[in-house]
């Protein structure tokens, strides 16, 4: 979207540009289910096909963020802070970033989850992605906060929100403990330079549910400020 049509949707309201491109970083993040999927097979072609279409996702999220941020207007009145709606960006945008980072280096190495953990490794994966998905539900919320001057019932749903995505984040990090120790007891078994990426890959998918649980941090200071 060029940097005019955002000076026309902030004309109309100056929370849709966050909410598109959390949108964007959600699409980001779900492309990894069926790039993981193809890597069980392994179907590499696949593998490479999602891997591109979660880095064009990462890349337009990216470049949505560039023009946001130089668009947001400095003299913009209203309850919310200009910095504070360009940590929300930076936030989201972190989550395309790790998105793609995970994908470019499963790819790049052409490796494979083991399948002795990988059920419970996609549990985790759409756990995390979970997460992604309760942070756009909250910033969604955004324009009734606004129409409501923050106040009242609505207050109430987007701070339950916050308290959910909490919750979903703790979940993960169950998860990521149990996957490490069902790792731990199969990586003799694997290239040990492998098994150090495999390490790796679950503290990123960790990230995705890190990242999102940020951006609950970030509206709950909105939230306290406004």
């Amino acid at each position: 979207m060029p940097v005019n049509s955002i000076f026309g949707v902030f004309a109309k309201s100056p929370i849709k540009p966050i909410q598109m491109h959390i949108d964007k970083v959600v699409a980001c993040s779900e492309l990894l289910i069926p790039f993981f999927h193809a890597l069980a097979k392994p179907d590499w072609v696949e593998a490479e096909k999602m891997r591109k279409a979660i880095s064009m996702a990462e890349k337009e999220a990216d470049e949505f963020k560039r023009e946001l941020r130089l668009s947001l207007p400095k003299g913009l009145f209203m309850p919310i802070a200009r910095g504070d709606l360009i940590e929300l960006v930076n936030r989201q945008d972190k989550i395309a970033n790790t998105a793609k980072d995970i994908a470019g280096r499963l790819y790049g190495r052409k490796l494979q989850i083991p399948d002795e953990i990988f059920t419970d490794f996609m549990a985790y994966v759409q756990r995390s992605i979970d997460a992604v998905k309760q942070a756009n539900k909250a910033i969604n919320e955004l324009d009734e906060l606004l129409e409501t001057g923050f106040k009242g019932r609505e207050v109430d749903i987007v701070t339950k929100m916050i308290a959910e995505l909490e919750s979903i984040e703790d979940d993960t990090d169950s998860l990521q403990i149990r996957l490490r120790r069902n790792l731990l007891a199969i990586e003799q078994h694997y290239n040990p330079v492998d098994v150090m990426f495999l390490y790796q890959i679950l503290e990123w998918v960790g990230h995705l549910a890190d990242h999102s649980e940020l951006i609950g941090t970030q509206l709950e200071l909105i939230l306290a400020r406004s």
